[in-house]
């Protein structure tokens, strides 16, 4: 794990993190993963999603974050459309200010 923290989650930041992943691993099975998406990595995070008590921290690596950043990203743009694509943005725009917090920004500008 690069650069590990421990992120609070509720259960609710829980359960949408693993909807973010479950439409990245969705976008696999219909045959039109995204390249730099690691499909092992995304199933193997939620998995440690659903086993995670939401009494304690989440022991989070740098690139757990970016690969939900990344799959936030997709969703948004995927529902671009839709008539909830304001609810989508500010989703997004607060997931990713609430995860990029526990890194710095060189963390975060390092090559992973």
């Amino acid at each position: 794990m690069e650069f590990p923290r421990h992120v609070p989650l509720e259960k609710d930041a829980i359960e949408a993190l693993r909807l973010i992943l479950g439409i990245m691993s969705d976008q696999a099975y219909v045959g039109d993963p995204i390249p730099n998406w690691d499909f092992e990595h995304i199933i193997t995070l939620d998995l440690r999603l659903e086993d995670h008590d939401p009494a304690g921290p989440f022991w989070m690596s740098i690139n757990d974050a970016e690969l939900l950043l990344e799959g936030m990203a997709f969703t948004e743009i995927a529902s671009e459309q839709f008539p909830w694509i304001d609810m989508v943005r500010w989703t997004t725009e607060f997931i990713t200010t609430e995860l990029r917090q526990h890194w710095s920004e060189e963390e975060w500008r390092r090559e992973r």
